[in-house]
């Protein structure tokens, strides 16, 4: 297909949650490239485990990930692993805005552990 334009699109609400959107998703619960989305917190924390890689790219504000009992603080510029498997939190005190990219997941694993709160 050579090289494809995917226009912007505006954080939409989910689930009364928090906003995100997808970029570049696959049509069903198994896929063999990446996805990636775009998402924010705003004085809240999400929790989640997912049977693949995620990485988070801060766009701005600050992002503390908790995993494995360890917290680290990313900030603008920054990125932030989580392992597959790994039970995850994500807490923005203030505001944060991320791309999210999901490692492949072929077999299609479903994810778990979803916690939305508000701080």
């Amino acid at each position: 297909m050579g090289a494809e334009l995917i226009p912007h699109a505006p954080l939409v609400e989910r689930d009364d949650l928090m906003p995100g959107r997808g970029i570049v998703g696959a049509d069903g619960p198994a896929w063999t490239g990446v996805q990636l989305m775009e998402w924010e917190l705003t004085a809240a924390e999400w929790t989640d485990r997912h049977p693949h890689e995620e990485i988070n790219y801060v766009l701005a504000g600050e992002l503390h990930v908790t995993c494995d009992e360890r917290t680290v603080v990313a900030g603008p510029g920054d990125t932030v692993r989580v392992d597959a498997g790994s039970r995850a939190t994500y807490a923005a005190p203030v505001h944060a805005r991320m791309l999210a990219v999901y490692g492949p997941n072929p077999d299609g694993a479903e994810s778990g552990d979803f916690a939305y709160r508000r701080l």
